[in-house]
Protein backbone atom coordinates (compact mmCIF):
# COMPACT_ATOMS: atom_id res chain seq x y z
CA UNK A 1 0.00 0.00 0.00
CA UNK A 2 2.81 2.33 1.03
CA UNK A 3 4.35 1.74 -2.58
CA UNK A 4 1.08 2.48 -4.48
CA UNK A 5 0.42 5.66 -2.65
CA UNK A 6 4.00 6.81 -3.68
CA UNK A 7 3.00 5.54 -6.94
CA UNK A 8 -0.75 8.05 -6.68
CA UNK A 9 1.28 11.27 -4.98
CA UNK A 10 3.75 11.11 -7.89
CA UNK A 11 1.19 10.58 -10.70
CA UNK A 12 -0.57 13.93 -9.21
CA UNK A 13 2.47 15.49 -9.00
CA UNK A 14 3.83 14.54 -12.39
CA UNK A 15 0.10 15.95 -13.93
CA UNK A 16 0.86 19.24 -12.24
CA UNK A 17 3.99 19.81 -13.66
CA UNK A 18 3.36 18.59 -17.32
CA UNK A 19 -0.19 20.77 -17.12
CA UNK A 20 2.42 23.49 -16.66
CA UNK A 21 4.42 22.37 -19.12
CA UNK A 22 2.18 22.30 -21.53
CA UNK A 23 0.61 25.50 -21.39
CA UNK A 24 4.13 27.28 -20.42
CA UNK A 25 5.19 25.41 -24.58
CA UNK A 26 1.54 26.73 -25.64
CA UNK A 27 1.95 30.61 -24.28
CA UNK A 28 5.81 30.51 -25.16
CA UNK A 29 5.37 29.74 -29.05
CA UNK A 30 2.34 32.31 -29.23
CA UNK A 31 4.08 35.28 -27.52
CA UNK A 32 7.59 34.97 -28.63
CA UNK A 33 6.16 35.36 -32.11
CA UNK A 34 3.72 38.13 -31.15
CA UNK A 35 6.75 39.87 -29.65
CA UNK A 36 8.77 39.42 -33.03
CA UNK A 37 6.26 40.41 -35.13
CA UNK A 38 5.57 43.80 -33.20
CA UNK A 39 9.92 44.27 -33.37
CA UNK A 40 10.03 43.47 -36.85
CA UNK A 41 6.11 44.41 -38.17
CA UNK A 42 6.73 41.93 -40.44
CA UNK A 43 5.13 37.99 -40.33
CA UNK A 44 7.27 36.37 -42.75
CA UNK A 45 10.65 38.17 -40.84
CA UNK A 46 9.48 37.43 -37.42
CA UNK A 47 8.62 33.23 -38.14
CA UNK A 48 12.20 32.86 -39.72
CA UNK A 49 13.83 34.72 -36.54
CA UNK A 50 11.04 32.82 -34.59
CA UNK A 51 12.86 29.61 -36.13
CA UNK A 52 16.78 31.24 -35.57
CA UNK A 53 16.07 30.84 -31.84
CA UNK A 54 14.70 28.13 -31.62
CA UNK A 55 17.06 26.60 -33.95
CA UNK A 56 19.53 24.28 -31.82
CA UNK A 57 16.39 22.78 -30.35
CA UNK A 58 14.49 22.11 -33.64
CA UNK A 59 18.26 20.96 -34.63
CA UNK A 60 18.31 18.66 -32.18
CA UNK A 61 14.58 17.47 -32.44
CA UNK A 62 14.77 16.52 -36.28
CA UNK A 63 18.39 14.99 -35.13
CA UNK A 64 17.00 12.34 -32.78
CA UNK A 65 13.90 11.42 -35.30
CA UNK A 66 16.44 10.30 -37.68
CA UNK A 67 19.45 8.93 -35.29
CA UNK A 68 16.78 6.45 -33.78
CA UNK A 69 15.01 5.28 -37.35
CA UNK A 70 18.85 5.01 -38.17
CA UNK A 71 19.45 3.08 -35.45
CA UNK A 72 16.13 0.95 -36.18
CA UNK A 73 16.97 0.27 -39.45
CA UNK A 74 13.72 3.25 -41.15
CA UNK A 75 14.45 4.72 -43.77
CA UNK A 76 14.51 8.59 -43.42
CA UNK A 77 14.26 11.20 -46.47
CA UNK A 78 16.29 14.67 -46.59
CA UNK A 79 15.97 16.58 -43.03
CA UNK A 80 14.16 20.10 -43.01
CA UNK A 81 15.18 22.42 -40.27
CA UNK A 82 13.32 25.96 -42.16
CA UNK A 83 10.31 27.04 -41.09
CA UNK A 84 7.03 26.64 -43.70
CA UNK A 85 3.41 27.02 -42.50
CA UNK A 86 1.10 24.53 -43.10
CA UNK A 87 -2.30 25.70 -42.52
CA UNK A 88 -2.50 27.11 -39.62
CA UNK A 89 0.25 25.92 -37.90
CA UNK A 90 4.01 26.78 -38.22
CA UNK A 91 6.20 23.74 -38.64
CA UNK A 92 10.12 24.51 -37.29
CA UNK A 93 11.47 21.32 -38.67
CA UNK A 94 10.49 17.74 -40.52
CA UNK A 95 12.44 14.77 -41.65
CA UNK A 96 10.14 11.83 -43.17
CA UNK A 97 10.36 8.66 -41.84
CA UNK A 98 9.19 4.98 -44.04
CA UNK A 99 6.20 3.54 -42.63
CA UNK A 100 6.63 1.02 -40.23
CA UNK A 101 5.57 -1.04 -37.28
CA UNK A 102 4.31 0.68 -34.13
CA UNK A 103 6.90 -0.53 -32.15
CA UNK A 104 9.61 1.46 -34.19
CA UNK A 105 6.93 4.36 -34.93
CA UNK A 106 6.70 5.04 -31.12
CA UNK A 107 10.15 5.05 -30.40
CA UNK A 108 11.07 6.94 -33.22
CA UNK A 109 8.43 9.49 -31.94
CA UNK A 110 9.36 9.69 -28.95
CA UNK A 111 13.21 10.01 -29.42
CA UNK A 112 13.11 14.00 -29.11
CA UNK A 113 11.76 13.67 -25.40
CA UNK A 114 14.26 11.35 -24.33
CA UNK A 115 17.30 13.06 -25.78
CA UNK A 116 16.12 15.90 -25.42
CA UNK A 117 14.99 15.69 -22.11
CA UNK A 118 18.62 13.91 -21.30
CA UNK A 119 20.21 16.84 -22.75
CA UNK A 120 18.47 19.25 -20.49
CA UNK A 121 18.53 17.17 -17.29
CA UNK A 122 22.31 17.05 -17.59
CA UNK A 123 22.74 20.75 -18.17
CA UNK A 124 20.23 21.61 -15.01
CA UNK A 125 22.49 19.41 -12.97
CA UNK A 126 25.84 20.13 -14.03
CA UNK A 127 25.67 23.76 -14.60
CA UNK A 128 22.85 25.20 -12.76
CA UNK A 129 22.36 22.40 -10.01
CA UNK A 130 18.56 22.70 -10.52
CA UNK A 131 17.79 19.35 -8.99
CA UNK A 132 19.15 20.97 -5.57
CA UNK A 133 17.28 23.76 -5.98
CA UNK A 134 13.57 22.22 -7.11
CA UNK A 135 14.24 19.97 -4.02
CA UNK A 136 14.49 23.20 -1.39
CA UNK A 137 11.73 24.53 -3.43
CA UNK A 138 9.89 21.06 -2.42
CA UNK A 139 10.68 21.32 1.14
CA UNK A 140 9.85 24.41 1.33
CA UNK A 141 13.89 25.86 2.15
CA UNK A 142 12.95 28.71 0.54
CA UNK A 143 16.15 30.96 1.59
CA UNK A 144 18.31 27.69 0.57
CA UNK A 145 16.51 27.49 -2.83
CA UNK A 146 17.25 31.40 -3.42
CA UNK A 147 20.97 30.80 -2.80
CA UNK A 148 21.20 27.98 -5.22
CA UNK A 149 19.53 30.08 -7.59
CA UNK A 150 22.10 32.83 -6.90
CA UNK A 151 24.91 30.33 -7.25
CA UNK A 152 23.14 29.19 -10.71
CA UNK A 153 23.75 33.00 -12.61
CA UNK A 154 26.52 33.11 -11.41
CA UNK A 155 27.65 30.08 -13.01
CA UNK A 156 30.44 30.08 -16.13
CA UNK A 157 28.52 31.38 -19.12
CA UNK A 158 25.27 30.93 -17.56
CA UNK A 159 22.85 32.63 -20.14
CA UNK A 160 24.38 30.89 -22.67
CA UNK A 161 23.61 27.30 -21.23
CA UNK A 162 20.32 28.91 -20.15
CA UNK A 163 19.15 29.76 -24.07
CA UNK A 164 20.36 26.13 -24.32
CA UNK A 165 18.01 24.81 -22.25
CA UNK A 166 14.95 26.98 -22.87
CA UNK A 167 15.70 26.57 -26.69
CA UNK A 168 15.61 22.43 -26.67
CA UNK A 169 13.00 22.27 -23.50
CA UNK A 170 10.60 24.12 -25.88
CA UNK A 171 10.76 21.96 -28.78
CA UNK A 172 11.24 18.61 -26.91
CA UNK A 173 7.41 17.86 -26.74
CA UNK A 174 6.56 15.35 -29.37
CA UNK A 175 4.00 16.17 -32.11
CA UNK A 176 0.74 14.93 -32.93
CA UNK A 177 1.95 13.41 -35.71
CA UNK A 178 5.10 11.86 -33.41
CA UNK A 179 2.66 10.16 -31.30
CA UNK A 180 0.18 8.35 -33.49
CA UNK A 181 1.20 4.80 -32.73
CA UNK A 182 1.43 5.23 -28.99
CA UNK A 183 -2.18 3.99 -28.45
CA UNK A 184 -1.26 0.94 -29.88
CA UNK A 185 1.97 0.25 -27.72
CA UNK A 186 0.10 1.24 -24.56
CA UNK A 187 -2.66 -1.56 -25.39
CA UNK A 188 0.26 -4.11 -26.16
CA UNK A 189 1.65 -3.26 -22.85
CA UNK A 190 -1.67 -3.62 -21.03
CA UNK A 191 -2.40 -6.81 -22.70
CA UNK A 192 1.18 -7.89 -21.62
CA UNK A 193 0.26 -6.65 -18.04
CA UNK A 194 -3.10 -8.48 -18.25
CA UNK A 195 -1.34 -11.81 -18.97
CA UNK A 196 1.50 -11.50 -16.55
CA UNK A 197 -1.68 -11.35 -13.81
CA UNK A 198 -3.73 -14.19 -15.59
CA UNK A 199 -0.59 -16.29 -14.89
CA UNK A 200 0.23 -15.55 -11.20
CA UNK A 201 2.22 -13.45 -11.62
CA UNK A 202 0.03 -10.52 -9.71
CA UNK A 203 2.66 -9.65 -6.93
CA UNK A 204 6.14 -9.56 -8.62
CA UNK A 205 4.03 -7.17 -11.59
CA UNK A 206 2.47 -4.87 -9.37
CA UNK A 207 6.27 -4.82 -6.79
CA UNK A 208 8.05 -4.30 -9.97
CA UNK A 209 5.65 -1.45 -11.86
CA UNK A 210 5.58 0.25 -8.90
CA UNK A 211 9.48 0.58 -8.42
CA UNK A 212 9.76 1.39 -11.84
CA UNK A 213 6.77 4.30 -11.87
CA UNK A 214 7.91 5.67 -9.12
CA UNK A 215 12.07 5.89 -10.26
CA UNK A 216 10.09 7.18 -13.94
CA UNK A 217 7.90 9.55 -12.70
CA UNK A 218 10.74 11.32 -10.06
CA UNK A 219 12.60 11.48 -12.69
CA UNK A 220 10.44 12.93 -15.01
CA UNK A 221 8.81 15.53 -12.79
CA UNK A 222 12.41 16.16 -11.58
CA UNK A 223 13.04 17.27 -14.81
CA UNK A 224 9.83 18.92 -15.95
CA UNK A 225 10.09 21.43 -12.62
CA UNK A 226 13.98 22.14 -13.32
CA UNK A 227 12.51 23.31 -17.06
CA UNK A 228 10.02 25.46 -15.70
CA UNK A 229 12.73 26.71 -13.31
CA UNK A 230 14.99 27.46 -16.35
CA UNK A 231 12.51 29.19 -17.91
CA UNK A 232 11.49 31.55 -15.80
CA UNK A 233 13.75 34.08 -16.67
CA UNK A 234 13.03 34.11 -20.63
CA UNK A 235 9.22 34.13 -20.31
CA UNK A 236 9.32 37.08 -17.91
CA UNK A 237 12.03 38.64 -20.15
CA UNK A 238 9.21 38.15 -23.08
CA UNK A 239 6.45 39.45 -21.10
CA UNK A 240 7.71 42.56 -20.19
CA UNK A 241 9.08 42.93 -24.27
CA UNK A 242 5.70 42.24 -25.75
CA UNK A 243 3.83 44.60 -22.74
CA UNK A 244 6.22 47.18 -23.50
CA UNK A 245 6.10 47.27 -27.13
CA UNK A 246 2.49 47.32 -27.38
CA UNK A 247 2.25 50.21 -25.34
CA UNK A 248 4.85 51.80 -27.33
CA UNK A 249 3.21 51.06 -30.74
CA UNK A 250 -0.52 51.63 -29.30
CA UNK A 251 -1.36 48.15 -30.32
CA UNK A 252 -2.88 44.89 -28.99
CA UNK A 253 -2.44 41.45 -30.42
CA UNK A 254 -5.13 39.45 -30.45
CA UNK A 255 -4.32 35.54 -29.77
CA UNK A 256 -7.68 34.47 -30.35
Amino acid sequence: MENLASVVVMVLELAAVLGLLLLADGWLHRHLQGVLFLIMNDAEVALWLYALILFPGVALHELSHALIATLLGVKIGRISIFPRRVGKRIQLGFVPVESTDFLRASLIGGAPLVIGGAVVAILGSLVFGTPEVVAALAAGEWLQALAGLRAALRAPDAWLWAYLVFAVSNTMLPSRSDTHAWPLVGLLLAALGGFILLIGGRDALLGGLAALLTNSLRWIVLLGASTLLVDLPFFALIFLLEKGLAWLRGVRIDYG
